[in-house]
């Protein structure tokens, strides 16, 4: 490995630890999912398909979860653990009052204050029973995965007996700053703060762990620059995506005019409205034009609002709760993938439109560049915020079949060479027998 590698993976080979008997026999791995939807957001999609890489790779894994509680694969042998919250942001009634008899200890009433007063507690309190649980556990781990709780109940885990990794896709500082940019009023501002007061406590704790994943070289410096996390305690494992399922089919039929996009919520983070600008000034050129969102349609905000502005509110369609076969035949048969994003820690939805072989138009926004590559080589790429460039480069693909096809079959090759679940399962590993090693070495000096 090059110095300059080094640096940039945070990996230092001249402190790598020895192989030991660790390295030889398989591992038992407690993976912590404070929040597991499968269709929302990608933490869900993360434990799912790394849990089920890490199993075929012969490692024992239990994901222990909160609700909603992911979608695993347990014919692989994943199990899960169900560590209920008290659910309080579930549909169709968020921000639920608990009956009195819900109540089980101060962690619950915790919880609810929390929420009473306008804050996000799940990040906490889930941190503070998946310790309590794992102290019940004695030996049971070899290691501890947390996927983003960064809660205070995380500290000490060591001193329990279990060596901690913790993944950080991306800093939610970046998504806090962004909603406040984006928040009219002084009201509105306050309840931005409010709710991510969390990320004061994320902060505190990501600077105490001993070892952290992340996705990309750019998610690495916010992590660094927000969060304050000494760069050589930060290592880069790309996440990717699933080849087998997200793969090409030619028996799927191009739906002329189809442009797909994911969006897990109504933020300014994601840049659907930009993309929803987009589509008005490409329906000039291409009345044929619509978009086909996976994820919830709001009834307002300013999707909505800008959807209503437009009179686009038939030419964009939106799905939720499809299955996975549901998910790949609707990417498959666009004729372009679009991430409008902002900003991205990684774009799983970038990674997965690009293994189905499907043209894709994407922002420079954080890390989407390190997964899209380059611009006219394996995608179209476009500044953030940009509706004007967005247009431009949709209408562009949409005109042409033979860029379509040639980027269409680039993506597929790139994601196949450096982005897939099998690589990624591998470096966590070895991710993991190094903590490992390093905590046995501490124990033995104590």
């Amino acid at each position: 490995m090059t110095a300059e590698a080094a640096q940039e993976t945070g990996v230092d080979p001249l402190r790598a630890a020895p192989p030991t008997a660790t390295e030889e026999r398989p591992l038992r791995i407690a993976l912590l999912s404070y929040k597991g939807n499968p269709f929302c957001g990608g933490q869900g999609v993360y434990v799912r398909h790394l849990s089920r890489e890490l199993a075929r790779l012969g490692h024992t894994v239990e994901v222990i979860g909160a609700q909603p509680y992911p979608v695993l694969d347990a014919e692989e042998g994943v199990t899960l653990t169900e560590l209920p919250s008290l659910d309080l942001y579930r549909q169709p009634d968020p921000f639920r009052t608990p009956r009195r008899e819900e109540y089980r200890d101060w962690i619950d009433a915790l919880e609810v204050s929390t929420m009473w007063t306008g804050g996000f507690p799940e990040p906490l309190t889930f941190s503070l029973r998946a310790r309590r649980h794992l102290a019940a556990r004695p030996g049971q781990f070899d290691v501890v995965h947390d996927n983003q709780t960064l809660g205070y109940g995380l500290l000490g885990l060591e001193k329990l007996g279990f060596p901690l990794v913790t993944t950080i896709h991306h800093p939610i500082t970046v998504d806090r700053q962004l909603e406040l940019d984006a928040a009219e009023g002084w009201k509105r501002r306050f309840s931005v703060r409010r709710w991510y007061g969390f990320t004061r406590m994320q902060k505190r704790v990501a600077r105490r762990l001993p070892s952290v994943l992340t996705v990309s070289g750019s998610s690495r410096r916010e992590i660094v620059e927000d969060l304050g996390v000494r760069p050589d305690r930060i290592h880069v494992v790309p996440i990717g995506a699933d080849t087998a399922l997200f793969s090409p089919d030619p028996a799927v039929p191009e739906t002329p005019g189809r442009i797909v996009t994911t969006s897990s919520a109504d933020v300014p983070l994601k840049g659907l409205v930009h993309l929803i600008e987009a589509l008005a000034k490409v329906r000039t050129e291409n009345p044929g034009a619509h978009l086909v969102v996976v994820g919830t349609r709001p009834q307002e905000g300013p999707v909505a609002a800008t959807m209503a502005r437009h009179g686009l509110e038939d030419a964009v369609e939106f799905v939720k709760g499809i299955s996975d076969a549901e998910l790949v035949d609707l990417v498959r048969g666009a004729q372009i993938a679009c991430v409008p994003s902002l900003y991205e820690g990684f774009s799983l939805p970038a990674a997965e439109a690009m293994a189905t072989g499907t043209p894709l138009v994407a922002t420079t926004g954080g890390a989407i560049p390190e997964v899209a590559g380059v611009d006219g080589e394996t995608c179209l790429a476009v500044p953030p915020g940009d509706a004007d460039a967005l247009a431009a480069a949709l209408n562009r693909l949409l005109g042409d079949a033979d860029l379509r096809r040639r980027l269409g079959a680039a993506g597929r090759e790139r994601v196949l060479r450096r982005f897939t679940w099998e690589q990624a399962a591998r470096g966590t590993v070895e991710r993991y027998r190094q903590v490992i090693g390093a905590s046995a070495r501490t124990a033995a000096h104590r």
